[in-house]
């Protein structure tokens, strides 16, 4: 099979597929290049409410696809660096879900996610060291962002792999879940996440990721919808809320 992304929408989910197995999920340079265009159209989708980003079989990705690398220049990273600005930027909610091995271009696109569920047995690593390989630094600052300086300086000073459960210690895993229970737990995480107000989580999304100066517009995005009317008469009646913000 051909290296390439998958991508299905059921039920306002978007799931997007890194499919390589021949070579652990490898990324290569036309799946990175891909990436962008992939996020572009799901997230212009208005039945899209959620993405679930994770690899074919049993291992979530391998990184970069190493025989590239052989080539002249620095485009890979180049390509690297705008596929995982591209999802980090997708303007809903976005969850990695990762089994097995999510190494170097693995762990830098499920860091550029905003929540990681593991099942028990996944391996992490950043290994730009045993290549002699700058990380970039748009990528360092989002890893130190999510487990600290003194982890951050462990992955990339060593290229040494972590294991699932110091990945949930140290903040890279939200969760940790057993053999053959990370698809339910993806799956129903994502329903609700897809359930609530695209309003609320798309201006949290840019408030915690550090965007400033974006209060006006996000209150004239309240003023201009109908979620927050509907959320408290929803919860007055008893029932589930029918929001509409991105729709």
């Amino acid at each position: 099979m051909e290296p390439q992304l998958k991508e299905s929408v059921s039920d306002g989910i978007a799931t997007v597929v890194i499919a390589n197995p021949a070579k652990r999920n490898a990324m290569s340079a036309g799946m990175w290049r891909a990436l962008p265009g992939v996020l572009d159209r799901l997230a212009a989708d208005p039945s899209v409410r959620v993405l679930v980003l994770t690899g074919e079989g049993d291992t979530f990705c391998a990184g970069a696809d190493i025989s590239t690398l052989r080539e002249p220049g620095d485009e890979q990273q180049t390509l690297a660096v705008r596929a995982e600005e591209a999802l980090a930027a997708f303007p809903k909610p976005t969850l990695a879900a990762v089994r097995g091995f999510c190494v170097g271009g693995g762990s830098q696109l499920a860091a550029a996610c905003d929540l990681r569920f593991a099942e028990e047995g996944a391996r992490f690593g950043i290994t730009p060291a045993k290549l002699g390989i700058v990380y970039p630094s748009s990528s360092t600052r989002r890893l130190t962002a999510l487990v600290g300086p003194s982890t951050a300086k462990y992955l990339l000073f060593s290229g040494e792999l972590m294991d699932a459960e110091r990945a949930l210690r140290t903040g890279f895993v939200d969760e940790l879940h057993p053999a053959g229970g990370l698809d339910g737990r993806v799956t129903g995480f994502a329903r609700v996440l897809a359930s609530r107000s695209l309003l609320t989580q798309a201006a949290a999304k840019e408030f915690v990721d550090g965007h400033v100066d974006r209060d006006s517009h996000w209150a004239e995005e309240a003023r201009g919808s109908d979620d927050t009317t509907e959320g408290v008469a929803a919860f007055l009646e008893r029932r589930a809320p029918r929001f509409t913000y991105g729709r």
